[in-house]
């Protein structure tokens, strides 16, 4: 048969719904048309015949429907999964953004926390030194006053030892000259002599010597506070020194 027979016009894939209506809305205008008002009975069927030729030309069951309404719903369910994706590409880029922000302000919240800490640290820390300078007696610098000051640092450190027995031994030891040195005994022979005020040598000195105190053996208050920190150890306190030790 023709392409013209009625019941067999063929739509291309390509033609849309849209141009299949207009073409049959205006093949029946045109039908009815032609068709005056004082037409004959026998010539209306035919005028009808060829709209319904046209109209039935889309037929929605058709194969050729349906693989055009299946075109465009796919082609919708495309660009719908294509905007999910995008929205869901959005949403995860302005979570992304806005756990950055957080994890940002919470580092620079920490960062301030922890400055304003140390400074609170240092702030006591300071207000600590000046409170102790302030209770740290004035000694005299003589011996009276050297004596008192190693008790004083003494007693800090846990190191036993009385005014009496210090100044006994220092007498003994120096006659109270925080420059003494002893150049003959067997420590001098070595070469490693006795000096200050309880006549003490450089490996012993070193060995015990107290934190807070000069590194010097000449200077009273270290020499005093070592030797009595060795005698400590040795003889369980320097009161219980009555000779060279």
């Amino acid at each position: 048969m023709s392409a013209n027979t009625p019941g067999h016009y063929r739509l291309k894939k390509t033609h849309k719904v849209s141009i299949a209506s207009v073409a049959a809305l205006g093949a029946a205008a045109v039908a009815f048309s032609l068709v005056p008002g004082n037409a004959s009975a026998e010539t209306e069927p035919q005028a009808l015949a060829g709209t319904q030729q046209v109209a039935w030309a889309y037929n929605a069951n058709s194969p050729q429907a349906k693989a055009l309404h299946a075109g465009v719903t796919e082609q919708q369910n495309v660009v719908s999964l294509q905007a999910e994706k995008a929205a869901a590409a959005k949403a995860k880029a302005a979570a992304k953004a806005k756990a950055a922000a957080e994890a940002k302000a919470a580092a620079k919240a920490k960062a301030v926390a922890k400055a304003k800490a140390a400074a609170k640290k240092r702030a006591e820390a300071k207000a600590a030194a000046s409170r102790a300078a302030a209770r740290k007696p004035v000694f005299a610098n003589n011996l009276d006053g050297w004596i008192r000051e190693a008790l004083f640092i003494m007693d800090k450190h846990n190191i036993p030892g009385t005014y009496d027995g210090i100044h006994r031994n220092i007498m003994r030891e120096s006659s109270g000259n925080p420059r003494a040195i002893n150049n003959w005994d067997i420590n001098a022979i070595n070469g490693v002599p006795s000096k200050g005020l309880l006549q003490v040598i450089k490996p012993t000195f070193d060995a015990y010597h107290v934190a807070g105190t000069a590194w010097d053996q000449y200077d009273p208050v270290a020499n005093i506070v070592a030797a009595c920190n060795y005698a400590a150890d040795r003889y369980g306190s320097m009161d219980n020194v009555n000779s060279a030790y």
